[in-house]
Parts: C-alpha cells; structure tokens; sequence
C-alpha cells in the first residue's frame, strides 16, 4: 500500500483522513462563498453613503478574517483533533466554555447558516421558476404553511446531508467541484464588470468617492461613520464566515500539522481578494445611485444585466445557485464534527459520538439536518444572519485569546506553526472584534442581545447535562 493511501486510511477513532490540502483549502473557500457576495453590498452602500467607504466596509472584512484565520492555524496545527474550534476552547478555558461554543454552534451558528443560505438556494431558484415562493404554499394546516421556498430549501438541507452520511470522499467531491463552478462564476461576474463597466473612472473621480451620506442626506460625522461601519459590517461578515469550518474536520486532514494553516491562509486569502474585486466590478458596472437601488439588493444581479442585458437574471440565479449549494455542503459535513467531539466529551447525546460504515457521524448529521430544517421554516433570514455574526464573533474573540492562554500554560507544547505577528496581530483582532460586537450591542439590539441570550442558556444546559450525564473521557 503506497503512503498516500496509508495516510488516506489512518484514524482517529475510525475517521478516515481523505481530506488533503486542495480538498481543505476547498472546504474553506467553498464555506464561505454563499449569496451573501452577489447581495450585501447593495445594503452596506445604502448604509455607508458613499463608494469609499463601501470598500473600506469588505477591506476591514477581509483584514478581519485572514487576522484571525492566520491566528486559529496555531491552535490547528498544535491540536489537529476532530471538533477544532471546540476543542481549541475546551483546552483553554475548560470543559463549560466547549460546551457553550458546541451549544451554539448546534443552535444558531452552524445550522442557522446552513438555514439561511439554503433559504437562499430556494430564493434564486424562484428566479427561474416562479413556482418556488415564499407565496406559495406547499402545505398548509389552517393558518400555518410551508411555503414552496421553505420546501426547496429543506430538501437542499437533507439532500446534502444524505450525501455526506456515505463518507467524506462523497462530501470532499460535491464540495471541490462546486467551489471551482463557484470561483469560476465570481471570476466571470468580476471580469465582466471590469471589463465591460463605464463607471468605476467616474466613482473614483466624483468629489463624493469619501464622503459618507446618512439615509437622510445628511454627511455623517466621524463618530457617526464608525458606528455606521460596524452595523453595516453584519452583512460582509456573515458573506466571509464559516472559514473555521475546516478545523471541525480535523481528524479527517492528512498532515494537518502542515495542511490546516496553510489552507486557512489560501481559502481566507482567496476569497478576500475576490470578493474586493467583486466589489470593484460593480462599481464598475453600475452607477453608485444604481448600486444602493439595486432590486431586492441583487447586486450581482444588476451589475450583470448592465452589461449582459436582460438575459443575465437567470445567469446570476444559476451561479447563486450553484454557490450556494456548495456553501451549504460544506457546512452540512463540517458542522457534525463537533458534535461528536462534544458527545466524546458527555456533553451531547452518546449517539452522535458513534461512526457508521462510512466513517462519518451519522447521527450527527441527521441531528443537525432536522434542526436546520425547522430554523428553515422560521422563513427570518435576516434575524439569523445576525444571530449567526454576533455569537460567531464572541467565539472567534475567545478562541483567538486562547492563543494567549495557551502559551503561557502550556509553553513546552508542540507548536508546528505559530501565528504569525503574535503578539501584534492575534491582540489586534481581539480589540477589533471586541469594539464591533459592542458597536453591535448597541445599535442592533433587537438581534444581537438574543445571539447572547443564546449563549447564556447554554449555561443551565451545561450544569443540567453534567447531572444527568456522568462525564466521560475524551476520545
């Protein structure tokens, strides 16, 4: 047997390390391309006023998260175990603070972005057929209904999750050939916009290019803009998150030591960079005006049809589709990962810390599939969206703080890979972060208290499961 396929069929526990650094840096990039590219920027530019500082919105995005990208490749290298980011949080802080990330992740984090992006898929299928709307009822019980949208987008979830419960090779090969379909369709919008534009001359030349104009007309202040560009940094950083779902796959990455930093950097680094030229293309294509009016905030859209014509509806609406299908398959196969380590740990049903033939979590992914689903029929993809943000964000805060922690505890512990520009950059996102999620607590009560509030029950849930359920070993 060659050492690759040695390799290809080492375990930890049963899981079969399948995943190499194309297959991870795929995983990452794949993650994090959804809709929310081909939509946000309509919404931030409206809330920014002016094309500058619509750029700098998705630049500190992007600086954002390759900072921390570059940051977690340190606590991957060090502990390549299956669940990642729990178990990074679980040797930092203790056994409760794993347990309130697992708890939210199952809750909100994980399935609520499998949710909204698979509202999402149904969306832009709408385009093509008319039958698929949140309109229209598939079934309904009085006043209750299923709508076509919320029908589509649950078999999108459990379709993908039947998919990945036949092994990783079935999930790493949806995932690798919808991400190349999705880079190839963000490079096609970006060329396109670039190429066959007449406007970005005239943006970067207008005396407006830097000056921020309130909703109401109004020049915003300095304070004012900064607050502005934190609220309107929800919607970049729900388009750039889910690149942590790599470390979820731990155990299944052949030498992760190497491969788990360096496809955090490529896939962050990757999509960052297109998602500014995405940004470039449409000033580009369209007028900045026409770009904060863009119908139902598809920018993408738009941007298209300036330049295609008519025709480029359903051409942004397949490749919406196509990205967003990837997106929640990589979700779909990461997100289970925890759960088993979390089950390992006794903190979650016994069940879900069991293989089947395949070497996957079964019940892990059909847990997470129902809840999705249910999240699905909520039908409230913005409320999710920021859920999701706000307690991604306090989780990313912690874990990248555990770097800290972690070094001073553990001095003499194995460290492949270091973050880069320690203590410079992993303390400069800490105090970012942190001032965002205030900024957010702030001005966007009425959805980031509850993303909180989410946290927090996990706290008797935790004290109420250790209880019941005696603790076991870690596998």
């Amino acid at each position: 047997m060659s050492t690759e396929i040695m390799a290809e069929h080492e375990a930890e526990g049963r899981f079969v390390r399948g995943l190499g650094l194309w297959d991870s840096t795929m995983i990452v990039a794949g993650s994090m391309i959804g809709s929310g590219i081909f939509i946000v920027s309509a919404d931030i530019a409206r809330q920014v006023g002016s094309p500058g500082w619509l750029l700098v919105v998705w630049l500190i995005t992007g600086v954002l998260t390759v900072m921390a990208a570059l940051s977690y490749g340190e606590l991957a290298a060090m502990m390549p175990k299956a669940g990642g980011q729990y178990v990074y949080l679980r040797e930092a802080y203790g056994p409760v603070f794993g347990f309130l990330y697992g708890w939210t992740l199952f809750m909100v984090i994980q399935t609520g972005t499998i949710a909204a992006v698979a509202v999402a898929f149904a969306k832009f299928l709408g385009v093509l057929t008319p039958a698929v709307s949140a309109d229209r009822h598939l079934f309904e019980v009085g006043s209750w209904f299923i709508s076509t949208q919320q029908g589509v987008g649950i078999a999108i979830v459990l379709l993908l999750t039947g998919v990945n419960l036949f092994g990783v090779r079935a999930g790493k090969l949806i995932q690798n050939t919808f991400t190349v379909a999705k880079l190839g369709a963000l490079l096609f919008l970006i060329a396109l916009g670039l190429l066959g534009g007449k406007h970005l001359a005239a943006t970067f030349g207008s005396p407006g290019f830097w000056t921020p104009i309130a909703a109401n007309g109004d020049v915003l202040g300095t304070v004012a803009l900064l607050t502005v560009i934190g609220t309107a940094m929800v919607g970049s950083l729900f388009s750039a998150d889910a690149w942590n779902n790599i470390t979820f796959t731990a155990g299944e990455v052949r030498n992760p030591k190497r491969n788990l930093p360096l496809s955090l950097a490529l896939g962050t680094g990757i999509v960052i960079g297109l998602y500014l030229l995405a940004n470039l293309a449409y000033l580009a294509a369209l007028s900045f005006p026409e770009l904060q009016a863009a119908p139902q905030d598809r920018v993408g859209t738009a941007a298209l049809s300036a330049v295609l014509g008519p025709q480029a509806a359903a051409l942004m609406a397949i490749a919406i589709m196509i990205s967003t299908f990837g997106c929640v398959n990589g979700l779909v196969l990461a997100g289970a990962r925890v759960y088993y380590a979390m089950a390992h740990d006794g903190l979650f049903f016994k069940k879900v810390g069991e293989l089947n033939a395949a070497c996957v979590p079964a019940a892990g992914l059909l847990l997470q599939a129902v809840w999705a689903s249910a999240l699905t029929l909520s039908g409230r993809y913005g409320d999710l969206l920021d859920y999701v943000i706000f307690a991604a964000l306090l989780f990313y805060v912690l874990t990248v703080g555990a770097i800290f922690k972690l070094r001073r505890d553990r001095p003499d512990a194995e460290r492949p890979y270091k973050a880069i520009g320690y203590p410079w950059i992993p303390g400069a996102y800490i105090v970012l972060a942190s001032l965002l999620m205030v900024d957010l607590l702030v001005y966007k009560p009425t959805y980031t208290w509850p993303g909180l509030i989410i946290v927090l029950l996990g706290l008797p849930v935790y004290f109420g499961w250790r209880k019941l359920v005696p603790a076991r070993e870690a596998a």
